[in-house]
């Protein structure tokens, strides 16, 4: 090959790598000043990320703490800006959701932001696509902290149009899901997993009761 064909060669090349690692669609990993959209979601240099393995409230939903509704999405949203403060963020990539966005955990300085959310009440941990959070979550609740301090309705419940009623409604007793698989591994003591077991309804959807005697993950404390 001429010396000319060669380098005209490696100078595509080039381009098609320069293009690729340029390219949002292809990026894994991406810095810089982030803006909050709302508790899970961010933008960074025209990149929509969405955070790994967490559920935030929407920015329209609201809670209830000490018989009064505040705005737990827009508070959401807000602490986890104050926590970036314009600082650099760096977000690695795992994947694409069906929305084009980037699904990522992020990071401020060593501090997974996706973590510190679900910590301090801010955000679910969204079982139905990753258990990475359930530690930091079962925390928060044992804390009472952010949405834990009160009723509420999980985001992907929400989302479905199920909003909070009385006193008698589903909301902070947990956020699991009826409609999400759970196992004993999901609970602290069996008490917990019982009282879970009794608000699925019949049939057991859950296959708690592995014997059928009406008690459920009996090998838990």
């Amino acid at each position: 090959m001429s010396g000319r064909r060669r380098a005209l060669s490696i100078a595509a090349v080039a381009a098609v790598l320069a293009v690729a690692v340029a390219s949002p669609s292809a990026a894994q990993s991406v810095t810089g000043r982030a803006s909050v959209t709302d508790g899970d979601t961010l933008e960074i240099r025209d990149v929509d990320i969405r955070l790994h393995g967490i559920d935030a409230p929407e920015s329209a939903q609201t809670c209830v703490a000490g018989g009064q509704r505040w705005p737990c999405g827009r508070r959401s949203a807000n602490a986890l800006d104050a926590k970036i403060d314009r600082r650099t963020v760096r977000c690695e990539g795992r994947d694409r959701d069906r929305y084009g966005r980037l699904i990522a955990v992020c990071y401020l300085g060593s501090t997974d932001l996706n973590a510190w959310l679900v910590r301090h009440g801010w955000a679910l941990a969204y079982r139905r696509y990753s258990r990475d959070y359930v530690p930091e979550e079962r925390r928060a609740e044992a804390d009472q902290a952010g949405i834990w301090r009160g009723r509420f309705v999980p985001p992907w419940d929400w989302r479905r149009g199920e909003r909070l009623g009385g006193q008698g409604s589903r909301g902070s007793s947990s956020s699991r899901d009826r409609d999400r698989d759970c196992d004993c591994g999901d609970f602290a003591t069996q008490a917990e997993a019982q009282a879970f077991y009794e608000d699925a309804g019949p049939g057991d959807p859950h296959r708690l009761d592995g014997d059928g005697d009406g008690r459920a993950c009996e090998s838990l404390p």
